[in-house]
């Protein structure tokens, strides 16, 4: 796996991580902003044909 993905499936773990936490806090404002940031992660990974799932996404 090449640095970018690498840092790209970590930047989607983090994201994931900081929506989740804004949720259960009620931070409704910050987990739209979170969705937002991951939907753009996503759309990158794909354009680039990186695949993302569960498995993809888990920690190492």
């Amino acid at each position: 796996m090449d640095a970018f993905t690498a840092g790209l499936l970590q930047r989607i773990r983090n994201t994931e991580s900081e929506m989740h936490h804004a949720r259960e806090s009620g931070d409704d404002f910050l987990a739209e902003v979170e969705q937002a940031e991951l939907e753009d992660l996503h759309r990158l990974a794909a354009e680039h044909g990186v695949q993302v799932g569960s498995s993809a996404t888990a920690p190492a």
